[in-house]
């Protein structure tokens, strides 16, 4: 990942400061609920982008990759909502009428979800 040791610290202590992760010194570090909860809605914006991309306007798989990593972090919980409406919309998944909330994590246990 080409980090330093003083970023990745940084970072922890932020996180930790943030009550996302546990951590003490040259201990475990271990995802707080709230740490795993926005890391699920992290992992659902990315999956939800990608499809998006891939699916809808058939960009490269390479490049959906490239293109959900980069926006799965800066996307609204509503903007995920209305967007994976959208998806389920135009792919044909409208009989699924899973009333799809970003915070319910209905998509990432769906047993209709593509595997990327």
């Amino acid at each position: 990942m080409n980090c330093t040791k003083p970023s990745v610290n940084k970072a922890i202590n932020h996180l930790k400061k943030e009550k996302l992760l546990n951590y003490e010194a040259y201990g475990t570090i271990e995802l707080t609920p709230e740490g795993e909860s926005l890391a699920k809605k992290v992992l659902e914006a990315y999956d939800i982008v990608y499809v998006f991309l891939k699916d809808v306007l058939n960009l490269e798989k390479e490049e959906a990759k490239k293109e959900a990593e980069k926006i799965k972090s800066v996307i609204t919980d509503d903007t995920a909502n209305s967007l994976a409406k959208y998806v389920h919309k135009v792919l044909g998944l409208n009989e699924l009428d899973c009333g799809y909330d970003i915070g319910k994590e209905k998509c990432r246990n769906c047993v209709r979800r593509k595997p990327t």
